[in-house]
Protein backbone atom coordinates (compact mmCIF):
# COMPACT_ATOMS: atom_id res chain seq x y z
CA UNK A 1 0.00 0.00 0.00
CA UNK A 2 1.55 3.35 -1.02
CA UNK A 3 2.21 6.17 1.41
CA UNK A 4 -0.54 8.71 2.07
CA UNK A 5 0.03 12.02 0.27
CA UNK A 6 -1.18 15.06 2.21
CA UNK A 7 -3.05 18.06 0.85
CA UNK A 8 -1.82 21.61 1.56
CA UNK A 9 -4.24 21.92 4.47
CA UNK A 10 -3.19 18.56 5.85
CA UNK A 11 0.46 19.59 5.64
CA UNK A 12 -0.36 22.73 7.63
CA UNK A 13 -2.01 20.54 10.27
CA UNK A 14 1.07 18.30 10.34
CA UNK A 15 3.32 21.33 10.74
CA UNK A 16 1.30 22.48 13.76
CA UNK A 17 1.20 19.13 15.57
CA UNK A 18 4.85 18.36 14.84
CA UNK A 19 5.95 21.75 16.16
CA UNK A 20 3.93 21.06 19.31
CA UNK A 21 5.46 17.59 19.70
CA UNK A 22 8.95 19.07 19.37
CA UNK A 23 8.20 21.65 22.05
CA UNK A 24 6.68 19.00 24.30
CA UNK A 25 9.83 16.88 23.98
CA UNK A 26 12.07 19.87 24.59
CA UNK A 27 10.01 20.85 27.67
CA UNK A 28 10.01 17.32 29.09
CA UNK A 29 13.74 16.93 28.45
CA UNK A 30 14.49 19.86 30.76
CA UNK A 31 13.30 17.72 33.69
CA UNK A 32 15.56 14.75 32.94
CA UNK A 33 17.87 14.49 35.95
CA UNK A 34 18.92 12.04 38.63
CA UNK A 35 16.12 11.48 41.15
CA UNK A 36 13.11 11.97 38.87
CA UNK A 37 10.86 9.02 38.06
CA UNK A 38 9.75 8.12 34.55
CA UNK A 39 6.16 8.49 35.77
CA UNK A 40 6.90 12.12 36.60
CA UNK A 41 8.31 12.67 33.12
CA UNK A 42 5.18 11.04 31.70
CA UNK A 43 2.92 13.41 33.63
CA UNK A 44 4.97 16.46 32.59
CA UNK A 45 4.61 15.57 28.90
CA UNK A 46 0.93 14.67 29.27
CA UNK A 47 0.08 17.96 30.97
CA UNK A 48 2.06 19.93 28.37
CA UNK A 49 0.09 18.34 25.52
CA UNK A 50 -3.25 18.93 27.26
CA UNK A 51 -2.41 22.55 28.09
CA UNK A 52 -1.77 23.18 24.39
CA UNK A 53 -5.04 21.69 23.19
CA UNK A 54 -3.60 18.31 22.19
CA UNK A 55 -3.63 14.80 23.58
CA UNK A 56 -0.93 12.15 24.00
CA UNK A 57 -1.36 9.65 21.18
CA UNK A 58 0.31 6.67 22.92
CA UNK A 59 -2.16 6.70 25.84
CA UNK A 60 -4.52 3.80 25.23
CA UNK A 61 -3.03 3.01 21.80
CA UNK A 62 -3.42 -0.77 21.49
CA UNK A 63 -3.67 -0.79 25.28
CA UNK A 64 -0.45 1.16 25.93
CA UNK A 65 -0.92 2.51 29.47
CA UNK A 66 1.07 5.75 29.38
CA UNK A 67 1.40 9.02 27.45
CA UNK A 68 5.04 8.71 26.38
CA UNK A 69 7.69 6.00 26.04
CA UNK A 70 10.74 6.15 28.32
CA UNK A 71 13.50 3.72 27.34
CA UNK A 72 16.44 3.62 29.74
CA UNK A 73 19.93 2.23 28.97
CA UNK A 74 19.41 -1.26 27.49
CA UNK A 75 15.74 -0.68 26.63
CA UNK A 76 15.58 -0.19 22.87
CA UNK A 77 12.06 1.23 22.54
CA UNK A 78 8.52 1.38 23.97
CA UNK A 79 9.68 1.50 27.58
CA UNK A 80 6.72 2.12 29.91
CA UNK A 81 6.95 4.96 32.45
CA UNK A 82 6.68 3.81 36.03
CA UNK A 83 8.20 4.18 39.47
CA UNK A 84 11.77 3.72 38.23
CA UNK A 85 13.95 6.67 39.25
CA UNK A 86 16.70 7.96 36.98
CA UNK A 87 20.22 7.76 38.33
CA UNK A 88 23.47 9.48 37.46
CA UNK A 89 25.03 7.95 34.35
CA UNK A 90 21.80 6.68 32.77
CA UNK A 91 20.74 7.48 29.24
CA UNK A 92 17.04 7.70 28.47
CA UNK A 93 15.11 7.97 25.23
CA UNK A 94 11.93 10.01 25.61
CA UNK A 95 9.46 9.41 22.77
CA UNK A 96 6.57 11.87 22.41
CA UNK A 97 3.62 11.74 20.01
CA UNK A 98 1.01 14.49 20.13
CA UNK A 99 -2.43 14.32 18.54
CA UNK A 100 -3.85 17.70 17.50
CA UNK A 101 -6.84 18.34 15.22
CA UNK A 102 -6.77 14.75 13.99
CA UNK A 103 -3.06 14.62 13.08
CA UNK A 104 -0.02 13.05 14.74
CA UNK A 105 3.46 14.48 15.37
CA UNK A 106 6.12 12.02 16.54
CA UNK A 107 9.62 12.75 17.83
CA UNK A 108 12.15 11.38 20.30
CA UNK A 109 15.60 12.07 21.70
CA UNK A 110 18.09 10.36 23.99
CA UNK A 111 19.08 12.40 27.04
CA UNK A 112 22.01 12.08 29.44
CA UNK A 113 21.33 11.85 33.16
CA UNK A 114 24.21 13.85 34.63
CA UNK A 115 27.68 12.66 33.66
CA UNK A 116 27.59 9.55 31.49
CA UNK A 117 30.27 7.12 30.33
CA UNK A 118 32.25 7.59 27.14
CA UNK A 119 30.47 4.60 25.58
CA UNK A 120 27.08 6.10 26.45
CA UNK A 121 28.14 9.36 24.82
CA UNK A 122 29.38 7.53 21.75
CA UNK A 123 26.31 5.35 21.09
CA UNK A 124 24.09 8.42 21.55
CA UNK A 125 26.20 10.51 19.18
CA UNK A 126 26.08 7.78 16.53
CA UNK A 127 22.29 7.42 16.89
CA UNK A 128 21.81 11.16 16.36
CA UNK A 129 24.07 11.25 13.32
CA UNK A 130 22.45 8.07 11.94
CA UNK A 131 19.06 9.79 11.97
CA UNK A 132 20.59 12.79 10.19
CA UNK A 133 22.18 10.51 7.55
CA UNK A 134 18.82 8.79 7.02
CA UNK A 135 17.05 12.11 6.53
CA UNK A 136 19.75 13.34 4.13
CA UNK A 137 19.14 10.24 1.99
CA UNK A 138 15.49 11.17 1.36
CA UNK A 139 14.73 12.30 -2.18
CA UNK A 140 11.37 12.76 -3.91
CA UNK A 141 10.51 9.47 -5.63
CA UNK A 142 13.45 7.78 -3.92
CA UNK A 143 12.85 4.70 -1.77
CA UNK A 144 12.79 3.64 1.85
CA UNK A 145 15.75 1.40 1.02
CA UNK A 146 17.82 4.52 0.34
CA UNK A 147 17.21 5.60 3.95
CA UNK A 148 18.04 2.20 5.40
CA UNK A 149 21.20 1.93 3.32
CA UNK A 150 22.50 5.31 4.51
CA UNK A 151 21.77 4.57 8.17
CA UNK A 152 23.28 1.09 8.10
CA UNK A 153 26.41 2.20 6.28
CA UNK A 154 27.08 4.98 8.79
CA UNK A 155 26.30 2.96 11.91
CA UNK A 156 28.28 -0.15 11.00
CA UNK A 157 31.30 1.86 9.82
CA UNK A 158 31.41 3.33 13.30
CA UNK A 159 31.34 -0.08 14.98
CA UNK A 160 27.71 -0.08 16.13
CA UNK A 161 24.60 -2.02 15.14
CA UNK A 162 21.32 -0.63 13.78
CA UNK A 163 18.14 -2.40 14.86
CA UNK A 164 16.72 -4.11 11.79
CA UNK A 165 13.37 -5.36 13.08
CA UNK A 166 11.91 -2.01 14.20
CA UNK A 167 11.96 1.29 12.35
CA UNK A 168 10.11 4.36 11.23
CA UNK A 169 6.72 4.63 9.57
CA UNK A 170 4.34 6.77 7.64
CA UNK A 171 2.35 9.19 9.80
CA UNK A 172 -0.57 11.58 9.51
CA UNK A 173 -4.18 11.04 10.47
CA UNK A 174 -3.04 7.64 11.72
CA UNK A 175 -0.24 7.16 14.24
CA UNK A 176 1.31 4.44 12.08
CA UNK A 177 0.76 4.47 8.33
CA UNK A 178 2.56 2.87 5.42
CA UNK A 179 5.42 2.58 4.64
CA UNK A 180 7.83 0.90 7.05
CA UNK A 181 11.05 2.95 7.16
CA UNK A 182 14.00 0.63 7.83
CA UNK A 183 17.42 1.27 9.33
CA UNK A 184 18.93 -1.39 7.05
CA UNK A 185 18.19 -1.46 3.34
CA UNK A 186 19.34 -1.46 -0.26
CA UNK A 187 19.45 1.59 -2.50
CA UNK A 188 16.50 1.72 -4.87
CA UNK A 189 14.57 -0.98 -3.00
CA UNK A 190 11.48 -0.64 -0.83
CA UNK A 191 8.55 1.74 -1.01
CA UNK A 192 8.52 4.95 -3.06
CA UNK A 193 8.88 8.26 -1.21
CA UNK A 194 6.19 10.53 -2.61
CA UNK A 195 6.16 14.34 -2.32
CA UNK A 196 3.50 15.29 0.20
CA UNK A 197 4.08 12.17 2.26
CA UNK A 198 5.21 12.20 5.89
CA UNK A 199 7.40 9.60 7.54
CA UNK A 200 9.36 9.18 10.72
CA UNK A 201 13.09 8.46 10.60
CA UNK A 202 14.06 6.85 13.90
CA UNK A 203 17.11 4.57 13.89
CA UNK A 204 17.76 2.62 17.08
CA UNK A 205 21.48 2.00 17.53
CA UNK A 206 22.89 -0.74 19.75
CA UNK A 207 26.38 -1.25 21.12
CA UNK A 208 26.50 -4.92 20.12
CA UNK A 209 24.82 -7.35 17.74
CA UNK A 210 23.12 -9.25 20.59
CA UNK A 211 19.56 -10.27 19.62
CA UNK A 212 16.70 -8.20 20.98
CA UNK A 213 14.55 -9.46 23.82
CA UNK A 214 10.81 -8.92 23.34
CA UNK A 215 8.88 -8.17 26.53
CA UNK A 216 5.16 -7.91 27.19
CA UNK A 217 3.24 -4.90 28.49
CA UNK A 218 0.25 -5.93 30.65
CA UNK A 219 -3.12 -5.53 28.87
CA UNK A 220 -1.46 -4.21 25.70
CA UNK A 221 -0.60 -5.73 22.34
CA UNK A 222 2.40 -3.37 22.17
CA UNK A 223 5.72 -4.99 23.12
CA UNK A 224 8.83 -3.35 24.43
CA UNK A 225 12.34 -4.39 23.53
CA UNK A 226 15.73 -4.58 25.21
CA UNK A 227 19.22 -5.64 24.20
CA UNK A 228 19.83 -9.28 24.97
CA UNK A 229 23.15 -8.61 26.68
CA UNK A 230 22.10 -5.46 28.63
CA UNK A 231 24.39 -3.20 26.58
CA UNK A 232 23.23 0.29 25.66
CA UNK A 233 20.82 1.42 22.97
CA UNK A 234 20.10 4.98 21.82
CA UNK A 235 17.58 6.52 19.44
CA UNK A 236 16.53 9.82 17.88
CA UNK A 237 13.44 10.50 15.78
CA UNK A 238 12.02 13.22 13.57
CA UNK A 239 8.84 13.44 11.53
CA UNK A 240 9.81 14.45 8.01
CA UNK A 241 7.80 15.84 5.09
CA UNK A 242 8.93 14.75 1.64
CA UNK A 243 8.87 17.67 -0.81
CA UNK A 244 9.83 18.14 -4.45
CA UNK A 245 12.98 19.84 -3.12
CA UNK A 246 13.87 17.07 -0.66
CA UNK A 247 13.21 16.35 3.04
CA UNK A 248 11.82 18.94 5.45
CA UNK A 249 11.97 18.17 9.17
CA UNK A 250 8.66 19.08 10.83
CA UNK A 251 9.48 18.25 14.45
CA UNK A 252 11.50 21.37 15.20
CA UNK A 253 10.40 23.61 18.10
CA UNK A 254 10.86 26.82 16.10
CA UNK A 255 9.33 25.71 12.81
Amino acid sequence: MPMTVKSKDEIKAMEAVCRLAARCLEHTGRFVKAGISTNELNDIAHEYALSHGASSAPLGYHGFPKSICTSINEVVCHGVPGEEVLKEGDIINVDVTCLLNGFHGDTSATFFVGQVSERAQRVTEIALKAMEKGIEAITPFGTTGDIGFAINKFVTRNGFYPVEEIGGHGIGRKFHEEPFVPSVGKKGKGDKLLPGGCITVEPMVNETSAPLVELSIPNSTIKYYATGDKTLSAQFEHTVLITEAGPRILTLPSL
